[in-house]
């Protein structure tokens, strides 16, 4: 055996080894939710799907309002990731290929908010969402994420080094105006970054919990994370029902890191291509 086959046979075992397990955890996942409480304390745990999937499933819709709570997530994560990629993406065109007065102060004071716990913001944003009488209301998750500093530091790195000026010279010598050359030059080479960000942006809002928890007093619109905890009981868990709503729950997800990661894979091999 040559040693160039050697290391290809140790890098191909560790990358299985890798995807075992990191898949392992959703396979306990779905074996969870197609058993029941006492199946998975059993010992030795039992690693093989149960029947009791449709009937855990059953029990979910009839403690929660699933679809209810499904619907609220979903236009809380679309609404958030659409504005966070404009807003974001805007800002960082701006950063990145334009000098302004205070341009270098208004990014490190960007930056220092990383430095911020989220947790501290808490308490002053339900203050402004109350005096907005947004308390309850799904515009007090969607307006508050509209942006965030890692986005904004993400695609400024990106597009000063993925944008030439030169473009941007040319598209102003053919009488491009600032909208115009972002919309039209700078969103098509950002692409790569973009579906990141989407990805990324969307997870995030979609099992966002803390602040939900805060600010959702109104039952009507609770988001999934939080309708899903009301499954915990006050004096014990059903483990296999909880486990059956996450495996629904994490569905959508799994569609738009196929969808959104092939679209991120694409635009990067073509611009390899292209380069």
């Amino acid at each position: 055996m040559t040693p160039s086959l050697r290391v290809k046979l140790l890098g191909g075992g560790l990358l299985a080894v890798g995807a075992v397990i990191t898949l392992f955890p959703y396979y306990w996942l779905a074996v969870m939710a197609t058993n029941t409480t006492s199946d998975i304390f059993t010992t030795p745990p039992k690693l093989t799907f149960g029947p009791h999937l449709f009937g855990n499933l059953a029990e979910v819709f009839a403690s929660i309002d699933f679809f209810g709570s499904l619907l609220n997530t979903v236009v809380v994560a679309v609404a958030t990731t659409v504005l966070v990629l404009f807003f974001d993406s805007l800002a960082a065109f701006t950063f990145a290929k334009y000098r302004f007065p205070g341009r270098d102060v208004l990014f490190g004071i960007l930056l220092a908010t990383f430095v911020v716990p989220t947790q501290l913001a808490a308490i002053p944003q339900f203050s402004i969402m109350a005096t907005l009488g947004w308390v309850g209301d799904l515009k007090a998750l969607i307006i508050p994420a509209a942006a965030n500093a890692f986005g904004i530091f993400w695609m400024r790195q990106y597009c000063a080094s993925a944008l030439p000026d030169e473009l941007l010279e040319a598209a102003r010598m053919d009488g491009c105006g600032f909208f115009r050359t972002y919309w039209n030059v700078a969103l098509p080479v950002l692409r790569p970054a973009l579906a990141f960000l989407g990805i990324f942006t969307f997870i995030s809002a979609w099992n966002d919990y803390l602040w939900p928890l805060i600010i959702m007093v109104d039952s009507r619109n609770l988001t999934l994370q939080v309708a899903l905890s009301q499954l915990n009981g006050v004096y014990g868990t059903d483990y296999s029902l909880v486990m059956a709503g996450t495996l629904l729950a994490i569905l959508p997800l799994l569609v738009v890191f196929l969808i959104g990661s092939r679209h991120f894979i694409k635009n990067i091999a073509a611009g390899a291509v292209k380069g």
